[in-house]
């Protein structure tokens, strides 16, 4: 069997509607499918599927008064296992450096707080979070992708601040950025 990409990613949310908003009105994903899963010891679930693009969808799933799950835990994944904000995290295609420049600029419009654009020489991205707490980056690819073993050498070093994808990170990519280029 080939491999044809994702169908989805599943993760949870403690709020379907705040989500629903973030991810329809900020970001434009359309949604396709929504249903509620009635849970026979007591409880429902809600659950929702976002279209992200190339037939690839995101879901998320809403818990309620379910036995035996708390009715507030960490949906950020992050901070529950702590770890940096950069460790787990969903990126998004953004197609080119223009469009990628253009979402940073609709999502600061929009109340969104996002990195500067970070360049990873092969690649380009912006991070930000959703109201989940969840890491979003959009990425576009703006190079040739490193290989053999060029693919496993470090292009740059950043502070431990950085790790957590705000304006640390932005910080230490332009001060990398100006030192690639006296090499």
């Amino acid at each position: 069997m080939a491999h044809r990409g994702i169908s989805h990613i599943g993760l949870s949310t403690l709020d379907l509607d705040k989500t629903r908003k973030f991810y329809e009105d900020v970001l434009g994903f359309k949604p396709v499918v929504a249903d509620t899963i009635k849970v026979k010891e007591g409880g429902y679930l809600r659950h929702l599927f976002f279209d992200i693009g190339r037939d690839q969808l995101i879901a998320f799933l809403e818990p309620r008064q379910l036995p035996g799950i708390p009715a507030d835990y960490d949906t950020g994944i992050n901070r529950g296992l702590g770890v940096p904000a950069s460790f787990y995290h969903f990126a998004f295609e953004a197609g080119s450096p223009a469009a990628l420049a253009e979402k940073r600029d609709e999502l600061r419009a929009k109340g969104v707080e996002t990195t500067d654009i970070v360049d990873h020489q092969w690649a380009q991205s912006i991070y930000f979070k959703d109201p989940n707490g969840l890491s979003l980056e959009y990425c576009c690819v703006v190079g040739n992708r490193p290989e053999g073993d060029v693919m496993m050498h470090g292009a740059f070093t950043v502070r431990r601040a950085a790790l957590d994808l705000g304006e640390a990170l932005s910080a230490d990519v332009a001060v990398a950025k100006s030192a690639r280029g006296k090499r």
